[in-house]
């Protein structure tokens, strides 16, 4: 994790667990409604094999983008939630390797709408943390090659990425500040890994490009 950024979001969650202190509780209950912004850093931890079948020595990696997030929970009982999480964000994918020369080889966007289950372990408190685990569909779109790979590949190259489904994990803390009011820091794993194909003329590459994100987000939420 970029450390700048770590540093801002624990100064952020250490003002506001003192805000929180002088601030009632928020208590939520059965059938209530979340409604949470948030900035967040959508950071891949994985990258691609060889590309085949002329570039095994050559990987892909994708790069950390920053994008605003929606997500909506509803409190199906004091303590259980579901949580729909809603964002896009751009890339840039690198190449590593044997292409590392290249720079940025490709970019593209991500719309990966995620569903969690979620524990809240003290609804009644004013600082309350959660943890959930879910599912993930990830559409990837608005592909594009960089001008050194298609020099590099000898062309115009059309890059198609695969759509993923997979897992994700989260962890999270809810401060409340105001009447139905509350800040939030949240961190989720997602499982995505797409399948990549290269087109230049008659020659098509392949390789298998792993994401798997860490999310962090700092936010803003509201209860209905």
């Amino acid at each position: 994790m970029n450390g700048s950024f770590a540093r801002r979001l624990a100064a952020a969650g250490m003002l506001v667990a003192l805000a929180g202190a002088s601030t009632p509780a928020l208590a939520i209950d059965q059938g209530d409604w979340l409604v949470r912004v948030r900035g967040i850093g959508v950071m891949p931890t994985s990258d691609s094999g060889g590309i085949s079948p002329d570039l095994l020595g050559g990987s892909l990696e994708a790069q950390a983008s920053y994008v605003p997030e929606l997500d909506i929970t509803y409190m199906a009982t004091d303590n259980i939630g579901f949580e729909l999480i809603l964002a896009t964000s751009n890339h840039d994918i690198d190449g590593k390797g044997a292409i590392a020369g290249l720079g940025k080889a490709a970019d593209t966007w991500l719309l990966p709408p995620t569903l969690l289950a979620q524990w809240h372990f003290l609804p009644k408190g004013k600082i309350r943390p959660y943890i959930g685990a879910g599912i993930n569909y990830t559409i990837t779109y608005g592909e594009n090659a960089s001008a050194s790979l298609e020099n590099a590949l000898g062309g115009p190259t059309t890059v198609d990425l695969g759509n993923s489904f997979g897992w994700a994990v989260q962890a999270g803390v809810d401060f409340d500040v105001a009447e139905n009011w509350f800040v939030n820091v949240d961190v989720k794993y997602i499982d995505v890994n797409v399948d990549a194909e290269f087109r230049t003329g008659s020659t098509t590459r392949t390789a298998d490009v792993g994401l798997d994100p860490i999310v962090v987000g700092v936010g803003v939420g509201y209860r209905f």
